[in-house]
């Protein structure tokens, strides 16, 4: 089953983000690699694809997992969230309907 994860940023966070983003998708290319990833991004704190110094305020997973469980101990072990980068995460089942 698909699950979102939802990370929301710490405000001043973004030279922490940027120091830990080499291992942070280095674990999104494992789960790409492993064909359990449907998509995954930052969220411009701007309305702007590169928003520069304003940087961030979190980001989006939607992976397959084994179950709740599986992707909340995921996330928890993300490099963001280990760097304080995510101030709160937010893990819930994702039903996948478009595009089929």
């Amino acid at each position: 089953m698909f699950y979102a994860i939802v990370g929301e940023d710490r405000p001043d966070s973004l030279a922490d983000r940027l120091a830990a983003r080499p291992a942070h998708v280095e674990r999104l290319k494992a789960l790409q690699d492993e064909g359990r990833l449907l998509l995954a991004g930052p969220f411009p704190a701007i309305d702007s694809p590169d928003p520069g110094p304003a940087g961030f305020s979190g980001s989006l997973i939607v992976a397959e997992f084994t179950s709740l469980e599986a992707a909340r101990s995921w996330a928890d072990a993300d490099p963001y969230a280990a760097a304080g980068v995510y101030q709160a995460v937010t893990v819930k089942p994702f039903k996948k309907v478009l595009p089929a």
